[in-house]
């Protein structure tokens, strides 16, 4: 019976998984994105997101601690200098699986997993979203009188005009 484990072995021993899972860290922290399987993304994801929670923290401590899950000495340099500055004021969930399509061949669901805030569409539609355009609600009859302070104007306009041009002609 497998009563209190709760994690995906993903069909391969314990050394390999944390290869697996620690090779595809690294790439997650250099590329920003990665497409996999679902199941690894899921995977990724739990074993990823404790890591930037630790890099949140510049220490020696917190470096040692991360190498020791990452054994990639450049992951952890991009890591601590470029993604823990950016997400450091976000609580948690510093990724995202998007679902794609299923593999040809074997038909596995395919995802792509990757840093919440290096997204930059995604950033872009957000803050439009947030700050969207000004929008006053105006009655109709608001709309007729500056229509009609509008023509006004401009009949005062012409007005000046052919009265300027009269009063040069009667002066010449």
């Amino acid at each position: 019976m497998r009563h209190g484990k709760k994690f995906n072995h993903l069909s391969r021993k314990s050394q390999h998984r944390h290869a697996t899972l620690s090779n595809m860290a690294a790439s997650l922290i250099q590329h920003k994105r990665i497409n996999t399987t679902l199941a690894k993304a899921k995977a990724l994801k739990k074993y990823f997101e404790p890591i930037i929670t630790k890099a949140k923290s510049d220490t020696t401590h917190s470096r040692r601690m991360v190498f020791r899950k990452l054994q990639n000495k450049d992951a952890v340099i991009a890591l601590f200098r470029d993604v823990a500055p950016k997400v450091g004021e976000r609580a948690g969930g510093y990724t995202r699986i998007l679902k794609t399509e299923f593999r040809t061949g074997d038909n596995a669901s395919m995802c792509l997993i990757e840093l919440v805030d290096f997204n930059e569409n995604m950033l872009k539609a957000a803050t439009e979203k947030a700050t969207p355009a000004k929008k006053t609600r105006r009655s109709r009859a608001g709309k007729k009188k500056v229509e009609a302070t509008a023509t006004e104007t401009t009949a005062n306009e012409t007005l000046s005009e052919e009265t300027t041009n009269t009063e040069e002609k009667k002066s010449e």
